[in-house]
């Protein structure tokens, strides 16, 4: 196979199922605005297709040294493929979905 004959990872189907780990760093500000932004744009984009565990790296430090965590917050997309990260500002709705895979109409 050469990279001509690759296949371009599909976008995900309406169908699929998220899998979602957003790690934290305690009970701050800042990792209660990333949870709020991730949980609210879920329930309005992927209503009913998505698991979001919150992951604070102060409590459970061993799964932030796995998953190679060395910021918060940071969102990690694990299904469907691909594996994506989102690292930093949560502010924007249009940068989540991207990082999530997710096309809306508009």
């Amino acid at each position: 196979m050469t990279a001509d004959d690759a296949v371009p990872d599909a976008p995900p189907s309406p169908e699929e199922s998220y899998l979602l780990r957003l790690y934290v760093a305690g009970a701050t500000p800042r990792s209660a605005a990333a949870i709020q932004a991730v949980q609210r744009l879920c329930a309005v984009q992927l209503p009913g297709r998505y698991t979001l565990e919150v992951i604070d790296v102060h409590q459970q430090p061993a799964l932030a040294r796995a998953e190679r965590i060395i910021a918060t917050p940071t969102l990690v997309k694990h299904a469907p493929s691909p594996v994506q990260r989102l690292v930093g500002d949560f502010s924007r709705d249009s940068r989540i979905l991207v990082a999530l895979g997710v096309s809306i109409d508009e």
